[in-house]
């Protein structure tokens, strides 16, 4: 059963630089998986027990009891517990002006995500936060002093090695300015062609550089974030299925719901019924 801790505090109002926004625990059922899917926030998953395998691109990663793995915002992720030693894990979930510079800071990357445990902070983090949380009577003070000392801690579990013992930077920062082009343009009329000749790159190589990185081709990729942008607005807000459409770059109302029918397996009303009284889904 999964539990979990939510932050109190509205996220990028008091803490715009570093903001935990809830964290948890599971002891997983054999074979619980999690994805293939992205979402808008850094979480770390904390390995106690068992063993489990994480997928990042075309890199799939096996990992056991004293080590832990970092998701990254819009990067197509797949995890899953083995299925005769499912493990055990605790997370945190985290977003911040701040954390991109945090983490150039490490040897971790989207392709190389995992990571040991320290003995002393991260095996106890969840039990720290629930503890400081509980005291700390809604101030985000607390919670936001042990997150720097988490990463105090894995800046020096996990240093930045010398350039020329990792993957090419120029390519990452190739990739890091597709997402950025996509996620700034998704509400209007683009194509690869037009973000190829924003960086000045061949088509067919920076596709299948994306793809090589992310794990998916730029336009599936697109169409996941159009949906995914498209579930916070039916969830989230009263506008019609029209007004919501072209918000995520669909002119064409009846395009947009035959895509979203195509990635969600129903149609954008009854995606909106169904979540109309439910808990936001982690």
């Amino acid at each position: 059963m999964a539990i979990f801790k939510y932050n109190p505090q509205r996220p990028f109002r008091s803490s715009p630089d570093l903001h935990l926004h809830y964290w948890g625990s599971e002891q997983c059922a054999p074979g619980h998986s999690v994805g293939p899917g992205v979402r808008d926030l850094y979480k770390i998953h904390f390995i106690h027990a068992g063993t489990g395998k994480v997928s990042v691109g075309e890199a799939t990663h096996t990992l056991k009891a004293g080590q832990a793995f970092l998701t990254y915002p819009h990067i197509v992720t797949h995890y899953a517990a083995d299925s005769t030693e499912p493990w055990t894990y605790s997370w945190i979930a985290f977003t911040g002006e701040e954390i991109e510079s945090l983490l150039s800071k490490t040897s971790l990357s989207p392709e190389s995500p995992v990571f040991p445990m320290d003995q002393q902070l991260m095996p106890a983090l969840y039990d720290r936060l629930t503890e400081a949380a509980d005291q700390a009577e809604g101030l985000d003070l607390p919670l936001k002093a042990i997150m720097y000392e988490f990463f105090t801690i894995l800046l020096r579990t996990v240093p930045a090695v010398k350039d020329s013992f990792r993957l090419p930077r120029q390519k990452s920062l190739y990739v890091e300015e597709c997402l950025h082009f996509l996620h700034a343009h998704y509400c209007e009329n683009i194509t690869v062609e037009m973000m190829s000749a924003s960086l000045k790159l061949d088509r067919k190589y920076l596709s299948a550089l994306f793809k090589r990185t992310v794990g998916l081709p730029p336009q599936q990729y697109l169409l996941n974030f159009r949906i995914a942008k498209a579930c916070e607005l039916l969830a989230e807000t009263g506008c019609t299925i029209g007004e919501i459409s072209r918000s995520v770059g669909y002119q064409d109302p009846l395009l947009f719901s035959r895509m979203f029918k195509k990635v969600k397996g129903c149609s954008p009303k009854e995606y909106r019924i169904r979540h109309e009284n439910t808990d936001i889904v982690l």
